[in-house]
């Protein structure tokens, strides 16, 4: 098995929302995405989507996209983003998914040759900025999720590499001591993978290894629209 990921997806939700509006780089981004995915990944492999997966507001209409997804090939992973309000009921959710995708929601999956789990997080204080109280209450809420999540994947990691996927960033490159990422060193995780940064806000992201975790930006125009592997190795 080989390990993507690709974040913020951003699929119209039956609304067709253009996304070049942000920019011209954006022109048929799901195209050139799903070009890349199905000349590198195969059936065996496993592709983690960190949030922001389509604008619908109701789940019928996520319903469209989440085929679209679900036609490319291998196994995927999703968990939720601050823009996908039509992903309520964790039930609901699972019972309209295409065979061959499965979500995570403070949870950990079982993927066979690693391990993986995640919740959504949220925007962090930093040393300039306090968060906002009602801001600070959905970050201690995201920080108790993570460490259900990571308690639920340590006992079923028995050795494996241990990937954490997170839609928004739990660090960036000026500010690297966070809640997050105390956990994820207390839980000697491998492999962070995050989203939510675009335009100018990616070069605020940190990719590289810190504390030894590594940690890698994977939201879809960082990466020039085409799938990040992860390295499967503690």
């Amino acid at each position: 098995m080989k390990l993507f990921a690709i974040g913020d997806l951003h699929l119209p939700g039956g609304d067709d929302k253009p996304m070049n509006v942000f920019g011209s780089h954006w022109d048929s981004h799901f195209e050139r995405i799903s070009q890349d995915w199905r000349a590198r990944v195969g059936e065996e492999d496993t592709v983690l989507i960190p949030g922001d997966i389509s604008w619908a507001l109701q789940l019928r209409d996520a319903v469209p996209d989440l085929q679209l997804i679900g036609a490319l090939p291998g196994r995927k992973v999703l968990t939720k983003g601050n823009h996908d309000y039509w992903w309520n009921s964790l039930t609901q959710v699972r019972a309209v998914l295409p065979a061959g995708m499965q979500v995570i929601q403070h949870s950990a999956l079982d993927l066979g040759e690693a391990v993986v789990c995640g919740t959504r997080g949220w925007m962090i204080p930093t040393a300039e900025t306090a968060l906002a109280p009602e801001d600070q209450k959905i970050h201690d809420r995201e920080l108790m999720r993570m460490e259900m999540a990571l308690q639920e994947a340590a006992k079923l990691r028995a050795g494996r590499p241990l990937v954490v996927m997170m839609h928004y960033p739990p660090l960036y490159e000026l500010e690297r001591d966070t809640g997050f990422t105390r956990l994820f060193e207390r839980y000697q995780v491998s492999t962070v993978v995050y989203g939510h940064l675009h335009g100018a806000g990616i070069r605020a992201g940190f990719n590289g290894v810190q504390q030894g975790v590594r940690y890698m930006l994977t939201s879809c125009d960082s990466l020039n629209f085409a799938l990040a592997e992860v390295p499967l190795e503690n």
